[in-house]
């Protein structure tokens, strides 16, 4: 009677190791690739957070002085006065933009690009998602 299977070979072959070890490379990259919508996500939810945090920033700062806070000359304030000792500043490659409201200091404009195209802006009337790039603090407000 002939013998099915030897008790010789006990373990893998490399040839065995080296697919194993690019399907599983396959497999991590594949998981990668997809997650990068996620992570675009994540950056954008942590930009709307932090401008949403100016925007309280600002009202106890106004609730203080019946002003809010303005930054003359800067595109982003290091701190709003005690109430936000250090801004925050963009989780990715953008960069978050202060409108100047010297002379009209019962407003104030922040916003930044999403990476979907967007703006996010923080006003004295809120938070709002625009379709373009503020220019001014009428159109943080306005929006599209």
């Amino acid at each position: 009677m002939k013998k099915l299977f030897s008790k010789k070979s006990k373990g893998f072959t490399l040839i065995e190791l080296l697919v194993v070890i690019a399907i599983i490379g396959i497999l991590s990259s594949v998981v990668l690739v997809s997650m990068g919508g996620a992570r675009r996500a994540a950056r954008d939810s942590v930009r709307k957070a932090d401008m949403r945090q100016i925007v309280t920033a600002q009202e106890m700062y106004y609730g203080e002085f019946d002003y809010y806070f303005s930054s003359t000359g800067v595109t982003w304030p290091t701190a709003i006065g005690t109430y936000m000792p250090k801004t925050p500043t963009d989780p990715g490659d953008n960069t978050y933009t202060w409108i100047d409201n010297t002379g009209a200091t019962q407003t104030f404009c922040a916003w930044v690009a999403l990476e979907d195209g967007k703006c996010y802006t923080a006003t004295h009337s809120g938070n709002v998602e625009n379709l373009t790039v503020p220019t001014s603090i009428a159109d943080c407000i306005d929006g599209d």
